[in-house]
């Protein structure tokens, strides 16, 4: 059997889907089904429909979708800055972690850098997340030293501790 899977842009219509997505892989007892959960270390929801529709609209910014079987599991966002692309919320359902689905979401944000002319990917990860640094290093992403304070925002959480983010870098050849 067949199972049809997709990569593509979203659209406005996804809004409700992603921020169910986003919300349970990230926080919430939900997200505690994968290895990627934020919810010993921030409280409240990671992002709102609000939110999202504003990635949409940003200018040079697109969120790849991934669905399988007509339903979705995994998305990542994308933003043009400079002759960088930066790389946010990449999110796989908890229940389809470690299938492969991040790497083939990786895999299609390169492949968007590649198109746009950009030089690197950067991303920010949270500097106390040890095992997604390691993953993202196997990967090819490097620490480049920048470290950026969490924002102090209840709509993207609650800290229940300082933490702060550490920029990545993966250049592309």
């Amino acid at each position: 059997m067949t199972i049809n899977k997709l990569i593509s842009p979203a659209t406005e219509q996804d809004i409700p889907a992603l921020d169910k997505l986003v919300n349970s892989a990230y926080r919430g007892e939900s997200s505690k089904k994968g290895w990627t959960t934020e919810a010993d270390l921030i409280d409240g929801l990671r992002t709102n429909e609000y939110g999202l529709r504003e990635m949409l609209q940003t200018p040079n910014a697109t969120i790849l979708t991934y669905e399988e079987a007509d339903k979705l599991i995994g998305c990542v966002y994308l933003e043009k800055k400079g002759a960088d692309l930066y790389l946010g919320m990449l999110t796989v359902s908890p229940e389809a972690q470690t299938g492969g689905i991040g790497k083939q979401l990786m895999a299609a944000a390169e492949r968007h850098a590649t198109e746009l002319h950009c030089t690197a990917i950067t991303i920010t990860v949270i500097t106390i997340r040890h095992e997604l640094i390691a993953w993202y290093e196997r990967r090819g992403y490097q620490p480049t030293g920048e470290k950026i304070p969490f924002p102090n925002n209840p709509n993207i959480g609650v800290l229940k501790q300082p933490l702060e983010f550490m920029v990545m870098k993966k250049v592309l050849v």
